[in-house]
C-alpha cells in the first residue's frame, strides 16, 4: 500500500487523489512532552528527598523533656531544650519525659496483701515520680526509656515493699494507725527502688478487707461498745457510792464535831457549876466561920440563933398558963 505524498506541513495535499487529511505532528508533540516529564521525575524524588531531609534535621526539645541523640544507634549525646539540628538519616533523638508521673494500682490492678493475723487485704496505691533530667542517658541504657523504667523497676519493686510493711502490721493496727503505715510504705519504696528516678510520693488511697473480717470487726465493735457502757455504768456507781461514803464521813464528823461541841459545853458548865458551888461553900464556911467567932463567947446565943433560923415566924395558938412566949425574951 503507498500513502500518500505529504508536504512540509504533514497534511496530504487535497489534490492528491484518495487523500485524507492525516496530521503526525501533534502525536510527535505529545510523545515529547511525555518524555520530558519522565525525565524530570527522578529531579523531582530526589528534590523531594532532599527537602525531607532537610525539614527533618531540625528538631526541638520542650522544656519538659530531654533528648538522647544516637547515631547509628550509638549514644553520642542528650539534647537540653531548644531548637537542635541532626545528621539526616543518620541521628535519632529519643524523648525522655522528666514531669513528674504517677502509677496507679486500683480496680482489678488493685495490690493485695496479708496483715501479721493473716487478714487479705486489697489496697489502691498511686506513686508519684519523676526522672532528674541530669539523669535521661541512664534512663535509656537501663531502661530504653521511661515506660521501661516504670515497668521493670518501679512496677515490680512497689507490690513487694508493700507486703513487706503490711505483714508487720494487725488489719485493726493498720486503720488505726493507717497515717504511720502509709509513711512505713513510703519510706520503704524509696529505699528499695535504686535508679535513675526520683520517688516523690507514695500514697495509700483505699484498704479493704474480706466480708468476713468486716462483720467481724463489726461485732467487735459493738462488743467494746457493751464492755465501755458497762465501765461507764461502774465508774458511774462507784462515784456514787464514793458520793455516799463522802457524806456519811460528812454526817458523822458532823455528828463528833456536834457531841465534841456538847461535851465541851457540859464540861465547860461543870466547871462553872462547881466553881459556883466551891465559891458558895467558902463564902458559907466564911460565914459560920465569923458566926462562931461572934457566938463563941455566948453559947446560949447560938442556941437561940438555932431556934431563931428554924422559927417559921408564926406563934403558938396556945399557951401553957404561967409559960413564956417562946424565942421573946422580954425584960
Amino acid at each position: 500500500m503507498k500513502l500518500p505524498k505529504t508536504g512540509k506541513s504533514g497534511r496530504v495535499p487535497p489534490d492528491e487523489p484518495g487523500g485524507t487529511v492525516v496530521s503526525f505532528y501533534p502525536i510527535a508533540s505529545k510523545g515529547f512532552s511525555i518524555m520530558r516529564f519522565l525525565k524530570f521525575i527522578p529531579v523531582a524524588i530526589l528534590g523531594l528527598i532532599v527537602l525531607s531531609a532537610f525539614s527533618g534535621s531540625w528538631y526541638t526539645i520542650n522544656e519538659t523533656e530531654r533528648g538522647v541523640i544516637l547515631r547509628n544507634g550509638a549514644f553520642i549525646g542528650t539534647a537540653e531544650p531548644g531548637l537542635h539540628f541532626k545528621l539526616p538519616f543518620f541521628d535519632n533523638v529519643v524523648l525522655i519525659d522528666v514531669t513528674q508521673r504517677t502509677l496507679h494500682w486500683e480496680g482489678d490492678s488493685r495490690l493485695s496483701a496479708y496483715s501479721q493475723d493473716q487478714q487479705p487485704g486489697d489496697l489502691v496505691v498511686s506513686v508519684i515520680y519523676h526522672v532528674p533530667p541530669v539523669d535521661a542517658e541512664k534512663v535509656y541504657k537501663q531502661f530504653t526509656g521511661v515506660d521501661g523504667l516504670e515497668n521493670r523497676l518501679i512496677a515490680r519493686n512497689v507490690p513487694q515493699d508493700l507486703k513487706s510493711v503490711f505483714g508487720r502490721y494487725t488489719a485493726a493496727s493498720v486503720i488505726q494507725n493507717r497515717g504511720k503505715f502509709a509513711a512505713d510504705v513510703e519510706e520503704a519504696v524509696k529505699t528499695g527502688i535504686n535508679g535513675p528516678v526520683v520517688i516523690d510520693q507514695v500514697n495509700i488511697e483505699d484498704i479493704t478487707f474480706s466480708d468476713a473480717y468486716e462483720n467481724s470487726v463489726e461485732q467487735r465493735m459493738l462488743a467494746e461498745i457493751e464492755v465501755t457502757k458497762l465501765r461507764q455504768n461502774a465508774e458511774r456507781e462507784k462515784v456514787q457510792a464514793e458520793i455516799t461514803v463522802t457524806q456519811a464521813k460528812a454526817q458523822a464528823d458532823s455528828q463528833v464535831a456536834t457531841a465534841t461541841a456538847a461535851a465541851q459545853a457540859t464540861e465547860i458548865q461543870a466547871k462553872a457549876d462547881a466553881e459556883r458551888i466551891r465559891l458558895r461553900g467558902e463564902a458559907e464556911a466564911a460565914a459560920i466561920k465569923a458566926r462562931v467567932e461572934a457566938l463563941g463567947s455566948n453559947p446560949d446565943a447560938i442556941i437561940r440563933l438555932t431556934g431563931a433560923e428554924k422559927w417559921n415566924g408564926q406563934l403558938p395558938n396556945t399557951f401553957v398558963p404561967g409559960s413564956a412566949t417562946p424565942f421573946v425574951d422580954v425584960k
